[in-house]
């Protein structure tokens, strides 16, 4: 499968978005090769499909004052935090139709045209998972998953060598790296990864982020010096071609 990557820079949530849209659309069709976007938003907190409003935490003020915007968008998951500092990335793929169950379809619904196409969505967020866990693992930090919870993790024992975290956090587990994505009815991926290099940590105590109550580190609080941006983009576009 060829793969274009694309490094948008630091580009506004709803542009970016609008983005995803075009982009899939001419995916469907074949007018596009399938794309990894890799960018920064500006401060942002988004809310998926099972975002719930009392996990955003600051108030309309605070929001103002920090420069935040705020977005309820169609990914899976609740609210999360983008900023600069943040690598995300927006994988538009097909993923491989999963073969439906004959025995059990209405036989008055046969137009294939009129179905949307089922994919396997558990399996593509443990392999987007996985392909962040070796890139980070090249970049010198040992990470994993966590049973019924998405996302890229380090354990208690690695967290205990963050000098910046709370005493209290550090005895658990905490994420690195979010993921809420979207497969479209014509079978392409929408939304994807966000991976903490360096942010700014501060924003998010703004929301309970992906309505866990968990704690949330970056590399730079594990990997002196932080690896640069460039050298992640890297690694992690190397990871994706290799797994996808």
């Amino acid at each position: 499968m060829k793969l274009i990557v694309e490094d948008l820079g630091l580009i506004d949530y709803e542009s970016a978005w609008k983005l995803q849209d075009e982009y899939a659309a001419e995916i469907a069709t074949g007018v596009r090769p399938p794309t990894l976007l890799l960018l920064e938003h500006p401060h942002v907190y988004t809310f998926g499909r099972s975002g719930h409003a009392e996990n955003l935490l600051w108030n309309e003020s605070q929001l103002k004052e920090k420069g935040i915007s705020v977005h309820w968008v169609d990914r899976g998951g609740d609210v999360t935090y983008h900023g600069p500092g943040q690598l995300v990335g927006y994988p538009l793929i097909p993923l491989t139709p999963l073969r439906p169950d004959r025995s059990q379809e209405d036989d008055a619904v046969l137009d294939e045209s009129l179905r949307p196409v089922r994919s396997d969505y558990v399996g593509y967020v443990r392999k987007l998972e996985k392909t962040l866990i070796g890139a980070i693992m090249r970049l010198g930090l040992v990470t994993g998953q966590r049973s019924g919870k998405s996302g890229v993790w380090i354990q208690a024992d690695v967290h205990s060598r963050c000098l910046h975290c709370q005493p209290a956090d550090r005895k658990k587990p905490a994420k690195l790296a979010a993921i809420g994505v979207k497969v479209d009815a014509r079978g392409i991926t929408r939304h994807g990864f966000a991976l903490n290099v360096n942010p700014a940590m501060e924003y998010f105590d703004g929301i309970n982020a992906c309505g866990l109550n968990e704690p949330i580190v970056s590399l730079a609080d594990l990997i002196d010096p932080v690896p640069p941006m460039v050298l992640v983009k890297d690694e992690i576009k190397s990871a994706f071609i290799k797994n996808f």
